[in-house]
């Protein structure tokens, strides 16, 4: 692999660090600070737990961020990732334990806006709900938790050595689970802005395991977490841990457990395929503010316990430095790109061709927005985003969601159906003969819009028709991703058949 990769992977690795920094609290804070545990011991473990949580568990929430702005070029990913470490560094030199999720999505933001990229707000919909959620969800399992405890545990009247060694035990069972579901959950935070860019190729162990590039990602990313807290993590412990509230070892026991139950409803993709499956409502799969999830566990158990011990001070110092960091991340991102585009000519995007087409127009009036100023424009390809933006903009006062829709839609995407490869479909999926038969009658067919190759692979079949059943719905779109991955026509293929 070129070394330049690893020059621009370095700024994921930094944020990795930065963030393992920052949310080492999160996780062993009140242990440590209650001095139940000693502060190297837990570093152990929690690194150990978050390199497992990044690796297994992290797929889930690293497509929300994906969807939220593909950043295709490795100098652009590198410029997020550090435009969003120097913040959450300054964060932490403050200690302020800052939301990294919150910083990360300034930055992408910033990423699209100096591309001319659009923004799916729906996805930035489901992230912002969840920063909201997480710390009231915390809050309120917090106080359940602890009143809980009290009425029970507390009243059993355990010899205090004993209840001391139970809490020890509870601490560090419920450490490494917050551990694992903070690398589970915050790893699309460190590298997801690289997966859209790929940099490893698929390791093969035999003819038994495949360890993907994406893994591979996960792994050095979650390596990069586990130093951050090691070597700077007990700082940040010192600002949650003494100054917002004084946590006692239960305490902190109900807080991180509570914290753990809110990373868990909002990573779990098997907690999902539940929910869904009993047609209950899910929870989004974001990369969640693990921060704001222990601050609200911390101020839910100081309203069971006592309300006035609470310092609001510094907590709406905390909440300032929620505001600030995204916005300097997005800040950050934008000047740092103009400079590595215009001062080292780097490619901060790879360009991706636009084109308005008839189905284009078809897709855009079936949603009723407006076309008949942009039927000039039939025919022209476009192979920057912002021209393409300004010459929308140009003809008709377009919103955000609009402007996200006729991107979508224009963009060329190119597929081609090769029916020698419908039979290697994965046997997870449960593929019909009906849907494989489907597939193989379009053997050679070629489409350089995503529209029309979804027109003509599923249009019409009862089988692809999503219903009211999400569980079911869920199995039709991972279908669909499987057979679109598997006929896309990747920018390499395209250059090795030249």
């Amino acid at each position: 692999m070129d070394i330049s990769v690893w020059f621009f992977i370095s700024s994921g690795l930094f944020l990795g660090w930065s963030l393992g920094a920052n949310h080492a609290v999160n996780v062993f804070g009140t242990a440590v600070v209650s001095k139940m545990v000693k502060f190297r011991t837990a570093a152990i473990i929690s690194g150990i737990f978050v390199i497992l949580g990044s690796v297994i568990s992290g797929a889930g929430t690293t497509k929300t961020l994906t969807d939220l702005g593909s950043i295709n070029a490795i100098a652009g990913s590198f410029s997020v990732a550090l435009a969003v470490g120097i913040s959450v560094t300054l964060m932490t030199r403050a200690k302020l334990p800052v939301s990294t999720s919150q910083a990360v999505i300034g930055g992408i933001i910033g990423w699209n806006i100096f591309t001319g990229s659009p923004t799916d707000y729906t996805s930035l919909t489901k992230i912002l709900f969840s920063w909201v959620a997480s710390p009231v969800i915390a809050a309120i399992f917090g106080f359940l938790i602890f009143k809980l405890m009290k009425k029970t545990v507390l009243k059993w009247k355990i010899h205090l050595l004993r209840l001391d060694n139970y809490t020890r035990i509870g601490l560090i069972v419920v450490g490494a689970l917050a551990s694992y579901s903070l690398g589970a959950n915050n790893i699309a935070n460190v590298m997801g802005m690289f997966v859209s860019a790929p940099l490893f190729k698929d390791m093969h162990i035999g003819n038994i395991i495949t360890i993907s590039s994406v893994h591979q990602l996960f792994l050095l990313g979650g390596i990069a977490i586990a130093i951050g807290i090691f070597t700077y993590g007990n700082n940040v412990m010192e600002t949650v841990g003494t100054d917002l509230y004084k946590i006692s070892p239960i305490t902190g026991f109900v807080v991180v457990l509570a914290e753990f139950i809110v990373l868990f409803l909002f990573t779990s993709q098997t907690l999902e395929a539940f929910l869904l499956k009993n047609n209950l409502p899910s929870f989004p799969l974001v990369p969640l503010s693990t921060t704001q999830a222990f601050i609200g566990a911390v101020i839910g158990v100081g309203i069971a316990k006592d309300p006035s011990s609470i310092n609001f001070k510094v907590l709406g110092k905390i909440a300032i430095g929620w505001g600030v960091a995204p916005l300097t991340a997005g800040l950050i991102t934008f000047i740092s790109l103009f400079f590595i585009q215009n001062v080292f000519e780097q490619k901060i995007i790879h360009p991706v061709p636009y084109e308005i087409t008839t189905s284009v127009i078809s897709k855009l009036n079936a949603e009723r927005i407006e076309t008949k100023q942009i039927n000039d424009l039939l025919g022209q390809r476009f192979l920057n985003n912002k021209n393409f933006l300004n010459e929308l903009k140009y003809r008709f006062d377009y919103d955000s969601k609009q402007i996200y829709s006729i991107f979508n839609y224009a963009l060329i995407d190119s597929f081609k159906i090769d029916s020698s490869l419908v039979n290697t479909l994965p046997e997870k999926y449960d593929f019909t003969e009906t849907e494989k038969n489907q597939l193989k009658k379009l053997h050679g067919k070629s489409f350089n819009h995503k529209i029309d190759f979804e027109d003509a692979v599923y249009s019409n079949l009862p089988m692809w028709s999503l219903s009211a059943d999400k569980l079911k719905d869920k199995a039709i779109l991972e279908k669909k991703i499987i057979i679109e991955e598997l006929f896309r026509v990747s920018i390499k293929n395209k250059s090795s058949s030249k």
